[in-house]
């Protein structure tokens, strides 16, 4: 069996609707991964979210959560973070 710590997804500077097909695709490949433990989103490039972007992040943690997976929110900084924040994502995911 494979043993992953750490799976890091590099997100886009804009973290928006137009990256959904392509962040859904990225995290199906990571919850299909045996032995993953932690998927951490780094968020150290974004610069713009929007509701969709904040959407994904609910979906990946009712993913992820039922399997035990802890979710990472790392890197984000000036109104990126601003918005996790006022989102509450702390909720769901450890801010890095």
């Amino acid at each position: 069996m494979s043993r992953h710590d750490d799976e890091v997804l590099l997100l886009p500077e804009r973290f928006d609707f137009d990256f959904h097909a392509a962040f859904n695709r990225h995290c199906a490949d990571l919850l299909a991964r045996e032995g993953v433990r932690r998927i951490v989103l780094d968020f150290s490039h974004v610069r713009y979210i929007d509701s969709a972007a904040l959407g994904l992040l609910v979906l990946l943690h009712r993913k992820a959560s039922p399997n035990g997976i802890e979710l990472v929110a790392r890197g984000a900084s000036g109104g990126a973070r601003e918005i996790l924040t006022i989102a509450n994502i702390q909720r769901f995911y450890r801010m890095e």
